[in-house]
């Protein structure tokens, strides 16, 4: 009882009674009530009381409560403590620097002379044509054409990627007639699609949209049954038992597990969905469509070297563009999924 009526006088006191417990006088002795973490004597009863209750400050005083907080402290120290202007800066600058290392490396194949400057023009020479071309509303047509074009052969291919690879990775009478054949389509040229196109459609757009869908497809598609594959058997089984069956199981379950893997296929699929395109349209002029791939074939026919490195390099901008939006995305997962730091 004597014990119980000096500790809450200690903790009603403030700190003066612990930080008296705490010192552990040489004078001080030590009751039945005293032993705390430190054993028995030196007031171990008050300074383990205290240790548990806290300061009247409300800071933690428990070893864990130290041990928890070094490593929040640890975690964090890594993160990122700028503001927007800061991450977008450091984002550029080593965009900016590889730019600045690829001009410099082009200007000086240009100056050691391996071809005539109308064959392969140099940065000088390019910019102020580009600059043209894009100040040029008849150019941003051909480039409306592409986009057109791209986004409607990669609709298409998720679409039909979605559902044969729902099909094939769940059934396996389909992945053992299909699997390797997929991945066989992956790997075939998509220029080796175009005799066969332009026999079946013609030199028209249809043409270039089936051989790009058969470009983007097989990877889209490899993309889900790889993330079907690599879904936890734990999370199927949760899906089970809240009732989830076919669609339902798809849909709340392997397709949420699946996205890191179905985001990979989609970024892979995008890739052939755009070098199909270039491709085809390098092979399939229609009349009265320009596009990116028309002006690459004119300006190699015209052997204008300048113009053709101008559309080069607004192709190549574009895919740049689109892979930074995946990358976005893939951000945004991982984020989700706490796989990457948010900035402080």
């Amino acid at each position: 009882m004597a014990a119980d009526t000096r500790i809450t006088t200690g903790v009603d006191a403030g700190h003066t009674a612990t930080a008296t417990a705490t010192a552990g006088s040489p004078g001080s002795t030590a009751g039945p009530g005293d032993i705390g973490d430190n054993g028995a004597g030196g007031g171990g009863g008050v300074d383990g009381a205290a240790a548990v209750t806290g300061g009247a400050d409300g800071v933690p005083a428990d070893a864990h409560a130290r041990q928890l907080a070094g490593l929040d402290a640890l975690e964090l120290g890594g993160e990122s403590s700028g503001g927007p202007a800061a991450r977008v800066w450091g984002r550029l600058w080593p965009m900016a620097l590889a730019v600045a290392i690829v001009l410099a490396v082009w200007q000086s194949v240009v100056w050691a002379g391996f071809w005539p400057e109308y064959v392969f023009a140099g940065p000088a020479d390019v910019a102020p044509v580009l600059l043209d071309r894009l100040t040029s509303g008849e150019y941003w047509e051909a480039i409306g054409v592409t986009m057109r074009r791209a986004v409607t052969g990669f609709a298409v291919s998720v679409a039909v990627g979605l559902v044969v690879g729902a099909l094939v990775s769940r059934v396996r009478v389909l992945r053992a007639a299909f699997g390797s054949l997929i991945t066989g389509l992956q790997t075939m040229p998509s220029i080796a699609w175009f005799p066969l196109a332009i026999l079946l459609f013609g030199l028209t757009e249809s043409a270039i949209t089936f051989v790009v869908i058969l470009g983007a497809t097989p990877s889209i598609a490899n993309g889900l049954i790889t993330g079907v594959d690599y879904t936890p058997p734990i999370l199927l089984r949760a899906g089970h038992v809240l009732g989830f069956r076919r669609l339902q199981l798809y849909r709340h379950v392997i397709l949420p597990a699946s996205l890191p893997s179905f985001l990979a296929g989609l970024k892979q699929g995008w890739a052939f969905a755009w070098r199909s395109l270039m491709a085809g349209e390098l092979v399939v002029i229609i009349a009265h469509q320009s596009s990116l791939g028309e002006r690459l074939f004119f300006d190699r026919e015209l052997a204008d070297s300048a113009g053709l490195l101008s559309t080069m390099i607004v192709i190549l901008a574009i895919g740049i563009g689109v892979d930074l939006l995946f990358e976005t995305a893939d951000t945004s997962l991982r984020r989700r999924w706490g796989l990457a730091r948010t900035s402080a």
